[in-house]
């Protein structure tokens, strides 16, 4: 079952969901927008072949955005960032979905991974891309994404941030994909 709006604000106050910063208006019906942040990863040109998904490679570079916009351009996919930590306890798992108005200029806040686990803590990364014909000025702060919480019927044994395996927990900046951890 999705949690509505005032079991979020509940769970807010008591301190079983956080999300931080956090400003009344972000919390609608039965989610909760989240912002961008400002640190993007791009992926440049290289002289591989292709990205061996079995070898940690460095396939991106960081850009900060200037003047708190960044330009998107027709076909380039980039990671972006939330402006929002977000910390979750054992009985709660989370989804993450692009907004419709974006999707209606042709971005895509969120293409896959949208499952956040029971336990993670950290800033949530995007898969941005724009499927447009023309470029998109995003800005640090707009409304990117939406987060939806999902009550569990009992909690995790096992949540993420207790996993030996957990990638990306504690998450403040934007990763490299560990992909290669995954292949034996």
């Amino acid at each position: 079952m999705i949690i509505p709006d005032h079991e979020i604000k509940r769970y807010l106050e008591e301190g079983r969901i956080k999300i931080e910063p956090l400003n009344e208006g972000q919390i609608k019906s039965a989610c909760v927008d989240l912002s961008l942040g400002s640190e993007f990863r791009t992926f440049g040109h290289t002289k591989e072949p292709c990205i061996d998904s079995k070898k940690p490679k460095e396939y991106t570079e960081t850009i900060i955005m200037d003047n708190n916009k960044f330009i998107l351009h027709p076909g380039e996919f980039v990671l972006g960032i939330t402006r929002e930590r977000v910390s979750l306890p054992s009985d709660i798992v989370a989804y993450v979905d692009g907004k419709s108005s974006l999707g209606r200029i042709g971005i895509t806040a969120h293409i896959t991974s949208g499952w956040i686990d029971p336990g993670f803590e950290g800033k949530l990364v995007l898969e941005i891309a724009n499927l447009g014909k023309m470029p998109v000025i995003l800005y640090s702060g707009m409304k990117i994404c939406k987060i939806m919480f999902f009550g569990m019927t009992s909690p995790s044994q096992t949540p993420y941030n207790k996993r030996k395996d957990s990638k990306y927990s504690g998450q403040m900046n934007i990763e490299q994909s560990r992909i290669h951890e995954d292949i034996q």
